[in-house]
């Protein structure tokens, strides 16, 4: 779905799956110390809208997720996980509740495979699943911004910012109030400095919560049951995760970032060396450089210095080994 503010000026199209919003408006390190300073806004309009209604809403939910929602209150926005019966990730959702409605949005072109799982669990509960991406679309204010928003609006308030799920028609009208746009590279920088994974970028076929620190912000550990919760509690109590993620300072003289995928060798061992990790996401930050975030066997001593193909790479804990 293509927004209409890539007609802004300066405008330029972001790529792969976030394809059909802007990657930047003309002057990424601009766009970042604005969000940084809590001006602006972003278009996350790309991204999937879905709505569940009805009085069992929550209860529902609660039985599907990794998150305790039965008692969610009104306004308070979490986050959670769908996995599979091996505990394996295959959605992240951000959700708020209006009083009666949950409100979630999700990875581009996601909700459709989302929203048939759930379909598929209904069974008696009395609650309604449909797609809302056609009409309402996610724009992001940064933490500390204050730029209006509509009445009516529905709004996830984070320690990152908000998420409002603005009805789509209003999304260029809104634009003109909202500040100065920025794209999805300012976003994505401060998300990678701010160490928060994302579904489809940190995550492959078979990664677990726990490799991501995601324990905690989506996952409940003292909820009851749900697909793949087995896997989630055997590696909490008795185990380790097999894999880590780190945020990493890359070397600032390369003129190419490394790309997600690109394979992670020990420093001392060289480019022959054996692979323990890959590169997730990487970006450039307009203080800290080029950073990024990658996933690591866990047994990677914590101070052992990394090359990303012949990028050299100094690690930061994330997730304890």
């Amino acid at each position: 779905m293509k927004s209409p503010l890539l007609s802004l000026p300066g405008a330029v199209s972001a790529e792969g799956v976030d394809e059909g919003v802007a990657a930047h408006y003309g002057d990424l390190f601009r766009e970042q110390r604005a969000l940084a300073d809590g001006n602006g806004f972003v278009d996350l309009s790309h991204r999937g809208v879905v709505a569940v209604t009805g009085d069992d809403r929550l209860s529902w939910l609660h039985l599907l997720l990794t998150q305790h929602v039965t008692d969610l209150p009104v306004g308070v926005a979490t986050e959670a996980l769908i996995l599979s019966a091996h505990g394996h990730i295959e959605h992240a959702l951000y959700l708020v509740d209006d009083g009666t409605t949950v409100w979630m949005h999700t990875e581009p072109d996601t909700q459709e495979a989302l929203i048939a799982y759930l379909e598929s669990m209904k069974f008696f509960y009395r609650v309604e699943v449909a797609d809302r991406t056609s009409e309402f679309a996610v724009v992001h204010l940064p933490a500390g911004s204050i730029a209006p928003v509509p009445d009516g609006v529905v709004v996830r308030e984070t320690p990152y910012g908000r998420d409002l799920f603005l009805p789509r028609a209003d999304l260029e009208s809104y634009a003109e109030k909202a500040g100065p746009p920025a794209g999805l590279l300012a976003y994505e920088a401060l998300r990678v400095e701010h160490h928060r994974p994302r579904l489809g970028f940190e995550t492959d076929h078979r990664t677990i919560p726990h490799e991501l620190g995601w324990i905690g912000t989506a996952v409940h550990l003292q909820k009851g049951c749900y697909r793949g919760q087995e896997t989630v509690a055997r590696v909490q109590n008795l185990g380790k995760p097999p894999r880590r993620l780190v945020f990493l300072h890359l070397d600032g003289s390369e003129v190419h970032l490394p790309g997600h995928g690109t394979e992670l060798r020990l420093a001392e061992e060289g480019a022959d060396g054996r692979k323990i990790g890959f590169i997730t996401t990487s970006v450039r930050h307009h203080e800290l450089g080029p950073i990024a975030l990658a996933l690591v066997k866990r047994n990677v001593p914590l101070d052992a210095p990394l090359l990303a193909d012949s990028t050299a790479a100094a690690q930061e804990v994330v997730v304890e080994p």
